[in-house]
């Protein structure tokens, strides 16, 4: 039993994204969620919300099943680029310099341990 979830247009660039990713893949759920909690980067807020919604996709699927959260675990959590908003800001002797501003997105893939064994 697996269900996935996709956040879109997550307003932080990939590369950040992927520090934290990196850290739970491949942990259960409960565990990935601990860990979460205490990085100190911004950017724990989405991929939470990401796994959270998987965990209910899963029950939604399955209703007549109950699941704990270290039952699960993150099968596949991947950071794909999304669109990026160029913008410029003003530089010496009227000239404009540009940069920037990069989305994600985040794509989580939760598995139940039953089906594994």
């Amino acid at each position: 039993m697996e269900a996935r979830a996709v956040r879109k247009y997550i307003r932080s660039s990939p590369r950040k994204l992927r520090r934290i990713v990196n850290v739970v893949r491949g942990e259960s759920v409960g565990r990935a969620l601990q860990v979460l909690h205490y990085l100190p980067q911004a950017g724990t807020r989405p991929v939470e919300l990401a796994i959270r919604s998987a965990v209910h996709n899963l029950m939604d699927r399955y209703q007549d099943e109950r699941f704990d959260e270290d039952d699960l675990f993150i099968r596949e959590i991947q950071v794909d680029e999304g669109p990026v908003m160029k913008r410029f800001r003003p530089a010496a002797r009227g000239r404009a310099h540009p940069y920037k501003k990069r989305m994600s997105h985040v794509r989580v893939v939760v598995e139940a341990l039953e089906e594994i064994r």
